[in-house]
């Protein structure tokens, strides 16, 4: 294996993507599952894996997470839903990691919301705690630390995530524990992305692409997959799709002493 691909993508819990109407757009999580095999990545993060369902039940075993483990065959995987909270909304929740090579030491790590109030269908509500997954896989003869996470959307409740860095503290100490080669994907939820980028970099950590947008409601670039010194990026793409309102974001990578 001289290079190996990462697929980051937030699926939207399978619901697709239409101009007229997005937040009613049908699911379908079939084509969701193509377009993920499409790409044939030796590692797949996926954040909103799951529809959040009403007074925050989290169905055991989780459908879509179930679907995706019978269709991705010869991956190995990890799931975990957030802190069940029946203040959950009903939009996506659950993050999972999947993978060629086998996968140990798996972690999970809640990242708490602070209490700013907004307004939804109505109602006065506060945000749920987000999440951090994380496992080791072998590849190539080194061990990988993966990780994955999906962040609170601060621009969405009119408040600033320069205001509020708690969250993204918390993953840094977890990628800070890494030793070797490791990486980040996810949903970053950052509207004005250069703080996140620089937090990160001073953790040592690189994201590989700044300027293509990924998501669709609106210009900005959510999505990222961070990467350490101990990997170098070969190539990397912005795949726009229609099975989510989030684009696929695909890197190559190869170990950094292969020269």
């Amino acid at each position: 294996m001289s290079t190996f691909k990462v697929l980051q993508f937030n699926m939207q819990f399978g619901q697709g993507w239409d101009d007229a109407d997005p937040d009613h757009a049908p699911v379908n999580l079939e084509l969701t599952i193509s377009e993920i095999l499409s790409h044939n990545a030796d590692i797949v993060l996926l954040q909103e894996v799951e529809h959040a369902q009403p007074d925050g039940v989290q169905p055991d075993p989780p459908p879509n997470y179930t679907r995706l483990k019978t269709a991705l065959k010869g991956y190995y995987s990890y799931f975990s839903y957030p802190k069940a909270d029946p203040r959950e909304l009903p939009f996506g929740i659950g993050l999972a990691i999947f993978s060629k090579a086998p996968l140990r030491d798996v972690f999970r790590c809640d990242l708490p919301s602070p209490p700013i109030g907004f307004e939804f269908m109505g109602e006065q509500k506060t945000p749920t705690d987000r999440l951090l997954i994380g496992a080791k896989t072998t590849l190539a003869g080194h061990e990988l630390h993966l990780f994955n996470t999906h962040l609170l959307a601060y621009f969405m409740l009119n408040s600033s995530s320069e205001s509020h860095t708690e969250q993204r503290q918390l993953v840094i100490e977890q990628l800070r524990r890494a030793s070797g080669p490791a990486l980040l994907g996810g949903d970053f939820n950052v509207s004005k992305h250069n703080l996140l980028v620089r937090q990160f970099a001073e953790a040592g950590y690189q994201t590989v692409q700044t300027e293509e947008i990924t998501w669709r409601r609106r210009p900005y670039v959510l999505d990222h997959i961070f990467y350490n010194r101990h990997l170098r990026p070969v190539r990397h793409a912005v795949k726009p799709t229609l099975s989510s309102d989030h684009h696929i974001l695909v890197a190559e990578f190869e170990f950094e002493d292969q020269t």
